[in-house]
C-alpha cells in the first residue's frame, strides 16, 4: 500500500474539546463549535462521543444555525460549508 494512504499517526490520543459542564446554558453551543471542529479535523466521531451529540441532531439547529451565519460573516467558507452539512443531515435544508 502506499505510504500515502496510511494514516501514520493512527491509534494517537482522542481530540479533546474545551466543553462546560453538560447543565451549563453554555453547553449545546460549546458542543456545536465542538462538532463543527470536529469534522473539520475529519474526525467526527470523538466530537460526537465527547459532546453525546450526533451529526446532524436536531437539538442544535439553532447553535449550528448561528455559527453557519457567524462563519459567513468572517468569510470562513470551510466552516460554512461544514455547518449547512450539519444542517442538511439534520433535514434543515
Amino acid at each position: 500500500m502506499s505510504r500515502a494512504f496510511v494514516k501514520e499517526d493512527a491509534g494517537g490520543a482522542e481530540p479533546r474539546y474545551s466543553l462546560p459542564t453538560r447543565d451549563s446554558p453554555e453547553y449545546p453551543l460549546a458542543a456545536a463549535r465542538a462538532l463543527l471542529a470536529g469534522a473539520n479535523q475529519g474526525d467526527t466521531a470523538s466530537a460526537e462521543n465527547a459532546t453525546g451529540y450526533g451529526w446532524g441532531d436536531e437539538r442544535l439547529l439553532g447553535e449550528i444555525t448561528r455559527l453557519r451565519n457567524e462563519a459567513d460573516e468572517r468569510g470562513d467558507d470551510r466552516i460554512v460549508t461544514l455547518a449547512e452539512r450539519f444542517l442538511r443531515a439534520a433535514g434543515s435544508l
